[in-house]
């Protein structure tokens, strides 16, 4: 009987033993856990070694476009700065107003963290316009930062007769066959929208409107100095010297406050009674299924990039405003322009 009862005292001490064990590995986890040693826990994120080769931006225009300076300036800051460790190179790819670009980087380069994209307003337009010639929008990009800003403006000769948008719109509500309208780019783009939506909100009928496209800007202008229209629309940052010189009159900006130096005297379109606002941007963008070490990365440089006295002088020098974003903001901000792109492409029947 003793030797009975030595055996179950065993057996029952080695169950304990057992199931102690058993608690103590269950529980062992999380206290290596705690101390910061691996045990079971699950394993930390690889650290990215992003990025380990050259790096291209892809510009969807010409050379010497405000788009290919754009894409040089950043370039050239972040090798000033060091904060990019690659090389950054551009290429160009004009045609379509950007949606030759678009197309080919959305198709071409599908995840390829390597190969970035530096638009601006128009790959909206293009995508909404009814002869639009893309069916790509800016959905099919991952936004990583709006860079710069810029502001439409409504122009007139030095000599004409109107000095503010009241009396413009007022003429073209009674008699809009009798306005001629500039732009350096085609009906429903950016030059054209920039005049139509101050029209559409003071109750013109923008139908009616004669617009006149030419190839650039600069055409536009001579065209508005040698009295082939009466009005230009075009970008704000384009028309400072010929202010300066006298040769023409701002009526208004569509920024959604004035600007400094040479413009501060210009009033915006909220000023004069036009609850209307547009602003041209240019932002990076990647590709829609870019790995998210990619995205984090650019995040981070693009920000301190645009903090950097660097980028600061490429600004001054090619007198562009920092319009800075990051990429949750940006791509907030291109939705909120795709709708009033909506708003004024559907009077004017260009909407799809």
């Amino acid at each position: 009987m003793n030797f009975k009862k030595q055996w179950v005292t065993a057996f029952v001490a080695g169950a304990v033993a057992l199931s102690l064990a058993a608690c103590g590995a269950k529980t062992a986890p999380a206290d290596t856990a705690k101390n910061g040693s691996q045990g079971n826990a699950a394993p930390a994120a690889a650290k990215s070694n992003y990025p380990v080769k050259p790096i291209t931006i892809m510009a969807p225009s010409g050379a010497g476009g405000g788009l290919d300076l754009t894409s040089r300036a950043l370039a050239k800051a972040a090798a000033g700065t060091k904060l990019v460790s690659e090389t950054i190179t551009v290429e160009n790819k004009p045609g379509g107003g950007q949606a030759v670009g678009m197309a080919e980087f959305v198709t071409k380069d599908k995840g390829n963290a390597y190969k970035l994209f530096l638009p601006s307003s128009p790959i909206i337009i293009n995508n909404l316009k009814k002869e639009g010639n893309s069916p790509y929008s800016f959905r099919d990009l991952t936004p990583l930062a709006q860079l710069t800003k810029d502001y439409g403006a409504i122009a007139v000769k030095a000599d004409s007769k109107y000095n503010d948008l009241k009396s413009l719109m007022e003429d073209m509500k009674k008699d809009p066959k009798s306005i001629t309208l500039a732009g350096g780019s085609a009906p429903g783009s950016q030059d054209h929208l920039i005049a139509m939506l101050p029209a559409v909100k003071a109750g013109v009928d923008a139908k009616a409107i004669k617009y006149v496209s030419y190839d650039g800007g600069g055409e536009a202008l001579t065209a508005l100095l040698g009295g082939n229209a009466t009005v230009l629309a075009t970008d704000i940052s384009g028309l400072g010297e010929y202010l300066k010189a006298g040769k023409v009159k701002v009526l208004g900006v569509s920024a959604p406050s004035r600007l400094s130096g040479s413009f501060k005297d210009i009033p915006t379109y909220k000023e004069q009674g036009i609850d209307a606002e547009f602003t041209i941007w240019r932002g990076l963008f990647g590709p829609k299924d870019m790995p998210a070490d990619a995205v984090k990365y650019w995040e981070e440089k693009l920000k301190a990039l645009t903090d950097s006295e660097d980028w600061k002088k490429e600004l001054q020098a090619n007198g562009w405003e920092n319009g800075y974003k990051n990429g949750a903001d940006f791509k907030a901000f291109l939705e909120q322009q795709e709708k009033l792109i909506k708003d004024i492409l559907g009077p004017l029947g260009m909407l799809k």
